[in-house]
């Protein structure tokens, strides 16, 4: 079994983008098909040109990418068919020490995603009625919990603290 991680190029966006419907049509029941249709128009079109996509490659077939922004994982994919064999986990331990992940937003609607998330240390800290596009698909603001944020009183009882 051959692993590796790099970073995506224009000619792997077609690839990305199959991943990205792949793993949206088996996650995303809840997103309109006419916006289906838009993000297809747009993510190739206006973010993967401004973002540096990382692919997941497994013996030489690409199933999986991500893509981080200041310390936010901004996507995280799987091809449906690779789902739930631990490409994601390893995708998003590599953001995390080459990027310093630490906040993800996720749709509300998807309850996988936010346990996968919630799995990684994640919890939430935030809530918006509408998408980063303006859509009506409310948004989960993440943070990646670690014990720098617990304080303890004379007791040591601990408490946590949201950021």
């Amino acid at each position: 079994m051959s692993q590796q991680i790099r970073l995506a190029t224009s000619k792997d966006h077609p690839r990305i983008m199959e991943i990205w419907e792949s793993a949206v049509r088996a996650t995303h029941k809840f997103l309109a098909e006419e916006d289906l249709i838009y993000f297809k128009q747009v993510i190739p079109n206006d973010y993967l040109p401004n973002l540096e996509v990382f692919l997941l490659i497994e013996n030489g077939e690409s199933v999986g990418f991500s893509s981080a922004s200041e310390g936010n994982l901004e996507m995280l994919f799987i091809h449906n068919d690779y789902r739930g064999k631990g490409y994601g986990k390893k995708l998003f331990h590599f953001m995390k020490e080459q990027h310093s992940v630490a906040k993800v937003d996720v749709n509300e609607q998807n309850h996988q995603a936010i346990g996968f998330y919630e799995k990684l240390g994640f919890r939430q800290t935030g809530r918006s009625e509408k998408d980063g596009s303006g859509k009506n698909y409310p948004i989960i603001h993440m943070h990646l919990h670690n014990n720098e944020d617990n304080l303890s009183d004379q007791d040591g009882n601990i408490f946590h603290i949201d950021l």
